[in-house]
């Protein structure tokens, strides 16, 4: 029978059922292995002895004095007991005070004239200065010098402090690893010895017992740099294991075909690309034109220009007998790619249909592309979503099956089991981190041979990021803005404070209006019963404002019906979410790019994807309940022709408040990457890793994706070097165990699935 790790051994058998139950309910710690993983967050320095004359409040100290007095006192009718213990240093007088099942053990020891160290955090009773529950050691036994070096050693001690619950606090934690702390001598080491010598780690074992059980704080910084990078390799190794494995996988290649659609489309295109446009084309035609498959992140600022180098990837596929399917987070944004790829394409889109209505001649098949009364090349771009009619879902699923579509744009409605295409050749996933592993993949798998795949998001994302959350694809960015696009001015409104702020907001839309453009209004929530429903089914889950407010957030119906009586009275409003129906949706968007509307008020549906050149203003409501990233994402909607745009970000935080903190830093900058910075220092690793499943802890406790740039990027390279070498890592057991160890098995697929 096969040994059992003491890594692998349950708490329970160690620590008992009850803490065991807790752990593994509330800080998701099930094994030795676990909890000799579940690192300090800090440590308290008890200090150096602090006369009783010269306590700081609120602070760690450490003190030897003598006990003058102590006495118990009941209470709640003689159900509660308390020790008072008065302590003296010849300067001073100190309090210490201990409840309940904490008073027998000092009761005993602490008794009038005996000598001891007493360490704890100074508060305040009574207007008296009190040590409530510190450790204490005893002292008057001892020698002079002896005493001189306990004191020493105890005042220098460092203090783990765990990240604990409610049901289990820090000290129960300690008491747990010391328990276990025996164990760390079988850790398994995963760094190759060459890697691990050349860089002058320490062992892992004794990584582990400096970070738990330190006596220095150089014992901690070697500990974490050695845990910090085993985190960063692993991961690292499981996304080069993961980009080899791809680069072994068939595709078809899609090389260039001379005077095709591309060509066509080029032709007609009525700017110049930027030098960033072309740089990332240049990267992404490379990829096709291999035979395995891309799998590239096309990330860039607002406005730069990603859709246009999607469109043209997609156009390559096609003219080399692929097809290409772009999926979109939502109908408005499906239907918006849909209509603004159509009008890029122009007759090489619309042809197709006049071509398809035409008899057939013997010279014609479907497929061959020619079109009557225009070009000769053309390819059919179907939309298809969840809502559509019978009759067009019927022939857009016709389409696809037959190749007589080229390009179709969905949203999750093209990843049902009946949505079968004639040679899927490339996937463009749109903001991809609206969809889940599960959905991507199964588009994936609809081709014949795996599709290329291109990412694409519009929010910026830190290098770090990039590489662990994207690691396992290739990236391109682009951040150049296309010529012709105006700068944005951005403003915070403080409505609660400077009332008279919104006033002057409202009259800036309309002088917006009667310069012949448009604006958006932007809110929070959509303000139907169905928006109230869920608003009260998810209220116990929703995390409070940064100034607690307790009214709703602002809702677009409402508001609309404000502003139409009110401010913007006289002007054409029109309303935009989410739960309209998809040609109610549609129809509005086209009445407002037609200029038939003066001012949108929607959710946060017009977020991406969005383009109407002569919309030059944006007013958001309640913008502190956006986040960075979002407010960036909002306001690239306006700007986007040669009028200068305006965003004013309307809130009743207070000034003080770290909301407000984030709006200023919005308006001071329109960088992107400097915003996905600041958002990203706003929230958890967890959240960043994709591990924000309620409960579910992230693989990273040391390693920080914010701060360990450095690090990461020379794991990364360790770790190609090893997986290029070995990449079933045969000959690195040790690294295995522990990639099957520290990624959970959700963690595996998310990286598995990309």
């Amino acid at each position: 029978m096969e040994r059992v790790s003491a890594f692998d051994e349950p708490l329970k058998k160690l620590l008992g059922g009850p803490t065991a139950k807790v752990m593994a309910e509330h800080l998701d710690l099930h094994t030795v292995g676990d909890l000799l993983h579940h690192y300090p967050r800090r440590y308290e320095e008890r200090g150096r002895l602090t006369a009783l004359t010269d306590l700081p409040l609120d602070e760690h100290v450490t003190v030897v004095a003598q006990v003058a007095d102590a006495r118990v006192m009941t209470f709640n009718g003689g159900r509660g007991k308390r020790l008072e213990v008065t302590l003296t240093d010849g300067s001073g007088r100190l309090q210490l005070v201990f409840f309940g099942h904490g008073v027998h053990k000092p009761h005993k020891e602490l008794l009038p004239g005996r000598r001891a160290m007493f360490a704890g955090k100074v508060s305040v009773f009574n207007r008296k200065l009190q040590l409530a529950h510190p450790t204490y050691q005893l002292l008057d036994a001892q020698a002079e010098d002896e005493a001189t070096e306990a004191v020493d050693a105890f005042a220098g001690q460092l203090l783990p402090i765990y990240p604990a619950c409610k049901q289990l606090d820090s000290w129960r934690i300690a008491k747990a690893v010391d328990t276990v702390l025996p164990s760390a001598q079988e850790a398994v080491d995963p760094l190759p010895a060459s890697l691990r010598e050349g860089r002058g780690f320490l062992p892992l074992p004794e990584a582990l017992l400096r970070i738990h059980r330190p006596h220095t704080k150089a014992d901690i910084a070697a500990a974490r740099e050695r845990l910090r990078w085993d985190e960063a390799f692993v991961l690292q190794v499981a996304l080069a294991r993961r980009r080899f494995a791809d680069t072994q996988l068939p595709a078809v290649a899609r090389r260039p075909v001379p005077d095709g659609l591309l060509d066509a489309f080029d032709a007609v295109l009525p700017f110049t690309l930027t030098e960033g446009q072309q740089k990332v084309t240049g990267e992404i035609f490379g990829d096709l034109a291999t035979e395995h498959p891309m799998h590239r992140l096309l990330q860039g600022e607002v406005g730069s220009g990603k859709t246009l180098v999607a469109l043209r990837a997609m156009l390559r596929v096609v003219d080399a007998g692929g097809q290409a399917a772009m999926l979109a987070p939502t109908e408005v944004l499906a239907q918006q790619h849909h209509r603004s790829i159509t009008e890029m394409m122009g007759e090489l889109a619309e042809n197709w249909g006049l071509w398809r209505e035409a008899p057939l001649d013997e010279g014609r098949r479907p497929g061959d592309g020619r079109a009557l009364g225009g070009s000769d090349r053309g390819t059919k771009v179907v939309l298809l979503t969840g809502s559509m009619g019978t009759a067009a879902r019927r022939r857009a699923l016709l389409d696809l099956v037959t190749g007589e579509a080229g390009i179709v744009i969905g949203t999750h409605a093209l990843i049902e089991d009946k949505v079968k295409f004639h040679d899927l050749g490339l996937v463009v996933v749109d903001e991809q981190h609206r969809f889940g592993v599960e959905q991507r993949d199964a588009l994936r798998s609809k081709g014949k041979q795996p599709p290329h795949l291109l990412v694409m998001t519009a929010t910026p994302i830190p290098r770090t990021v990039a590489m662990t959350v994207f690691g396992d694809l290739e990236t391109s960015v682009l951040d150049q803005l296309p010529a012709g696009r105006s700068p944005i001015a951005s403003h915070v409104v403080p409505a609660k404070d400077k009332p008279h702020f919104l006033d002057r907001a409202w009259e800036r839309v309309r002088e917006e209006v009667e310069g012949g453009h448009q604006a958006y209004v932007v809110c929070p929530r959509i303000g139907d019963d169905a928006d109230e429903a869920e608003k009260k089914k998810g209220r116990k889950q929703s995390a409070p404002a940064d100034d607690a407010e307790k009214r709703p957030p602002l809702a677009v119906l409402d508001i609309a019906a404000q502003l139409a009586k009110g401010p913007l009275a006289g002007l054409r409003i029109e309303v935009l979410h989410g739960r309209m129906p998809p040609d109610d949706k549609d129809d509005v968007m086209r009445r407002f790019a037609a200029g038939e509307a003066d001012v949108l008020v929607a959710t946060t549906v017009i977020e991406v994807g969005v383009n109407v050149p002569n919309a030059t203003a944006m007013v958001i409501m309640d913008a502190d309940r956006f986040g960075v990233s979002q407010l960036h994402q909002l306001r690239g909607r306006v700007g986007r022709g040669s009028a200068p745009g305006l965003c004013l970000l309307v809130s009743e935080a207070h000034e003080a408040s770290p909301a407000r903190a984030r709006l200023s830093a919005v308006a001071a900058t329109l960088d992107g990457f400097e915003l996905s910075r600041i958002d990203l220092e706003q929230r958890r690793e967890g959240d960043v890793l994709g591990q924000a499943q309620s409960g579910v802890r992230s693989s990273l406790r040391v390693l920080s994706v914010i701060d360990d740039e450095e690090v990461i990027a020379a794991a990364r390279e360790e770790a190609v070097r090893v997986v290029a070498a070995d990449p079933d890592l045969e000959r690195l057991p040790e690294l295995r165990t522990a990639l099957d160890a520290l990624l959970d098995k959700d963690r595996e697929e998310y990286l598995d699935k990309g």
